[in-house]
């Protein structure tokens, strides 16, 4: 037998607050002045407040740069028109909580008794705009290594006759002094042919085998101690549950220890590298979601990542030293891509973290 229901009659046996409060959406009402009168659960986490603290305050106070969306409001009120505006950054006021991407509705609501209002609805845009950028970095990078391939084999052919030249002239000269202008020329030669063969990248898929994870970072983590200046800390924070997983060892060591390397010369003469493994559950690498995703992690406290350098960092010959090929860091998301990964990273001065996001397979 059928069973009939309406949902006003479903609705009536809750609390609209609770309802409201269930929301992943963060609600909020403001008053004609732009304070705060409701908040939900969400919209409290999201922005870091009390409600209870936050009535009667303008809701300004509760943001880091509350400028351009105390003017949408305002004109909101002015206008009697709602907007809706996609990924704003918004950052809580007063404590340390990372900025958050969101997309805010405001609709004005009004009434003969209580006046005009705003209702301002908070949409989490942080996951979607990390996917759209991940997506976008997936691409981009495909693109640059193919054009890094083909132009890493147009510079080896000259650098070979290069080479060969310079063996013939060695022959036809009979001076020692003179044999060795054509040595330097060989080096030379070779050293840019292994340098160009860098820039393409390993050539071989991952030799995948199961391994300990941990046992990857130990190894990291004492060839850095043995780098590191005596003033330098290096430290690791390891998580237990993290599962052995198919990985290509040599490929996984070479691509943490280029960024660790990288983080060890940003921090200079003192400061502090710490190594870091989470497990991490339903995580989404470009378009692609994965029930388990192993993440490691190399933070520093250096000065961090230039604004310039930030939309090319992973591309090859981009450097931020002067005598850096810009290169460690190219091949080792290209390593951790052959792997179906990805490394991001969050930079500000003082703490800069490299995350390599590692699918898991789980092993029977």
């Amino acid at each position: 037998m059928a069973v009939e229901f309406s949902l006003p009659s479903v609705l009536s046996h809750f609390d609209p607050a609770d309802l409201l409060d269930a929301l992943a959406t963060g609600i909020i009402v403001l008053d004609a002045q732009l304070c705060p009168i409701y908040a939900n659960v969400a919209a409290q986490d999201v922005l870091a407040f009390s409600l209870n603290q936050a009535r009667g305050r303008p809701f300004g106070d509760f943001l880091h740069d509350p400028n351009a969306l105390m003017v949408t409001l305002r004109r909101v009120l002015a206008s009697g028109e709602g907007v809706a505006e996609r990924e704003i950054v918004l950052k809580p006021a007063g404590v340390s909580r990372d900025a958050r991407v969101l997309d805010v509705t405001v609709t004005p609501l009004e009434g003969q008794i209580t006046g005009t209002h705003l209702l301002l609805e908070l949409a989490d845009a942080t996951q979607r705009q990390r996917i759209s950028r991940e997506s976008d970095l997936l691409a981009r990078l495909e693109s640059s290594r193919s054009m890094i391939r083909q132009l890493a084999h147009e510079i080896k052919n000259p650098l070979g006759g290069l080479r060969g030249a310079a063996q013939l002239l060695a022959r036809e000269l009979h001076e020692d002094s003179l044999r060795e202008y054509t040595g330097v020329i060989i080096s030379e030669a070779d050293r840019l042919t292994a340098l160009v063969d860098t820039m393409a990248g390993p050539g071989r898929p991952p030799l995948m085998s199961l391994v300990n994870v941990h046992e990857l970072c130990e190894h990291v983590f004492h060839l850095l101690r043995g780098e590191a200046r005596p003033t330098v800390l290096v430290e690791r924070d390891y998580d237990p549950s993290l599962p052995s997983a198919m990985l290509d060892r040599h490929q996984i060591i070479q691509a943490l220890l280029n960024i660790a390397r990288n983080a060890l010369q940003a921090i200079g003469e003192r400061g502090r590298l710490t190594l870091r493994t989470r497990a991490l559950s339903n995580v989404s690498i470009g378009s692609v979601r994965h029930r388990l995703v192993g993440s490691l992690q190399v933070e520093d406290n250096g000065p961090g990542v230039p604004d310039e350098l930030r939309e090319s960092i992973f591309f090859p010959l981009v450097t931020g030293r002067a005598n850096g090929t810009g290169l460690g860091l190219a091949v080792a998301q290209d390593l951790v891509t052959r792997h179906g990964g990805l490394i991001e990273f969050e930079s500000q001065p003082g703490r800069t973290v490299f995350t390599l996001l590692l699918p898991l397979t789980e092993v029977a």
